[in-house]
């Protein structure tokens, strides 16, 4: 409310208990008289007492109403003048905040206006500095083009003056070549009168006579060599392999297909086969290798026609036993870190073997490659030392014969390193060696002695006969092979082969020396039905494809685990 509505505000209090009172005294007045007509017979003087008495109690009632509306109209207008004296003090102090924000505003407008403008000179000293850059340049270039068209001008004066040297010359040189074929033509004829021939009857005489002549020469040449090589070639041949073989000392083959492990008691055989066999079953499901416990002291036998999982199986046991907790988890986790350890350790019998025949430069991818060979087997023989042998022996061969011997030595050395990936790759061991050995930049020479050292290719070069030889002299040697074994051991993958073509198997392991086939299928891709149906199957195609003693069990394994981690 503003100052100016407030005594109107009081004015019309005070006009309110004005009418206030006179609606009480008209009301007062009224009420007499109807009671003067009303109680005409009463006595005048008990009604005017009455009256009077009456009148006093209304007038007093009126008067402590009245004054009591006075007392408040003061105190609601004494509010209002606090109220009004509070937003005069308000308003001018809203008065002063505006005025001082203007200024502030009008400072701050005046301070950027100055900043944009000393920021406008600046940037316009800065476009006339690089106008006048700007300009110089071009001045020094139109100074350097001018200099430039000054050389040019020079130069081409010069090489007018040189080409006008040069015609005169040439001209000169055309005169004197004319009078030199004149006398060359005066001679032909001269001599042509004397010997009665033409020249081109000349020069056909004596082509004839010489090519006769070297004709004869060559054919005693080639007869000579003909005779003396069918007269030493198979002697020294002889020489050279039988001189290789004798140098060469190599280990009689003597593979087993058990492992022992040995014990710190038999104690310890209990803890292996676990509360109702779990622990030897879950280990012979993640490792694929028989754990057989028998009646041998402080000691358990590991069987597996592989080599490389019966060694990751022997480090597993040997960790689990000197850590002394087995149960399944643990048998897992053990197992995962023991094949790193085998992996190391055919890396590091690689690069043994590489030292050992004295290759210094190979592609790790190759290094890694030739180490799964320490544990493959041929025949018997091992792979790796097969490699070894071979090396040695076609180097010797190639030092009698005057051929290079590191090559010939790293082509005998990489001929059988497909053999480490027939089961995963297509087609045989040679031409996936090859293929190998190309990828990862081997010599052409040397690929063509992987690829050819059975013939599937045919032999080109000296250093693939010399690998085909030192490959027969390795595996032909007494003791280095032994055929059963071998094909044991193709039985074998071939009874794992046949159950990993199924869908949904995860892990196949051919157990008890081949008669029978755990295999590991995938729970969610695989259920029950499917699994006994898959075995069904599975032993159907062993009967019709594989030929062998006694019988063979099939052993579908559907695993389902629930994993949680509590934090």
């Amino acid at each position: 409310m503003s100052l100016a509505a407030m005594p109107a505000a009081v004015s019309v209090g005070l006009v309110l208990i004005g009418l206030l009172i006179t609606a009480l005294l008209a009301w007062i007045g009224f009420t007499l008289s109807r009671r003067k007509d009303a109680d005409a017979s009463a006595a005048v003087t008990a009604a005017e007492a009455n009256a009077k008495l009456e009148a006093a109690t209304i007038t007093a009632g009126a008067k402590s109403a009245a004054e009591l509306v006075r007392r408040q109209a003061e105190e609601e207008a004494a509010v209002l003048r606090v109220r009004a004296e509070a937003a005069e003090q308000r308003s001018e102090e809203i008065r002063r905040a505006a005025e001082d924000r203007a200024s502030e505003l009008r400072r701050e407008a005046e301070q950027r206006a100055a900043e944009v403008r000393r920021e406008a000179e600046s940037e316009a000293q800065s476009i006339r500095d690089d106008l006048r850059e700007q300009r110089l340049e071009m001045e020094r270039r139109e100074h350097r083009l001018t200099e430039r068209e000054e050389r040019l001008d020079e130069q081409h004066r010069g090489i007018e003056e040189r080409q006008t040297g040069l015609t005169a010359q040439l001209a000169e040189l055309d005169r004197r070549r004319a009078e030199i074929r004149d006398l060359e033509d005066e001679r032909r004829r001269i001599l042509e009168s004397v010997a009665n021939l033409t020249t081109e009857q000349a020069k056909a005489e004596l082509v004839a006579a010489i090519e006769a002549e070297a004709k004869r020469h060559a054919h005693t040449i080639v007869r000579d060599i003909e005779r003396q090589a069918v007269d030493e070639g198979e002697t020294k041949a002889r020489k050279i392999i039988t001189g290789a073989v004798q140098r060469l000392a190599s280990e009689q083959t003597s593979e087993s297909v058990v492992s022992v492990v040995h014990l710190p008691s038999d104690d310890m055989k209990g803890r292996i086969i676990g509360r109702e066999g779990r622990n030897i079953r879950s280990f012979e499901q993640t490792t694929g290798v028989n754990l057989i416990i028998d009646d041998t002291p402080e000691a358990v036998l590991l069987s597996c026609f592989d080599p490389v999982r019966r060694e990751t199986a022997r480090l597993t046991l040997d960790s689990l036993v000197l850590d002394g907790r087995i149960h399944p988890s643990r048998i897992e986790e053990i197992y995962e870190r023991s094949k790193s350890e085998v992996a190391e350790l055919c890396e590091r019998a690689a690069e043994d073997a590489m030292a050992e025949v004295g290759i210094t430069e190979l592609h790790p991818e190759l290094i890694r490659t030739m180490g799964l060979l320490r544990y493959r087997t041929s025949y018997g023989q091992n792979v790796l030392k097969h490699l070894v042998e071979s090396a040695h022996l076609a180097g010797m061969m190639a030092a009698e014969l005057g051929l290079d011997v590191k090559r010939c030595k790293r082509g005998a050395f990489l001929h059988d390193i497909g053999k480490a990936l027939t089961h995963e790759s297509e087609g045989s061991h040679a031409i996936v060696g090859a293929e190998l050995a190309r990828k990862y930049g081997e010599d052409d020479d040397v690929v063509h002695c992987i690829e050819a050292h059975h013939n599937e290719v045919e032999v080109r070069t000296v250093e693939a006969v010399l690998t085909q030889a030192a490959d027969a002299v390795s595996g032909g040697r007494p003791g280095a092979r032994r055929e059963s074994l071998e094909a044991y051991v193709q039985r074998l993958e071939r009874l794992e082969e046949i159950a990993m073509h199924h869908d949904g198997v995860e892990k196949v392991f051919a157990m008890q020396a081949g008669r029978e086939i755990r295999v590991m299928v995938l729970p969610d891709a695989v259920d029950d039905i499917a699994a006994q149906v898959m075995a069904r199957d599975i032993a159907k195609q062993v009967e019709e494809e594989l030929t062998y003693p006694g019988q063979i069990r099939v052993t579908v394994v559907r695993e389902s685990r629930a994993t949680e981690v509590a934090k």
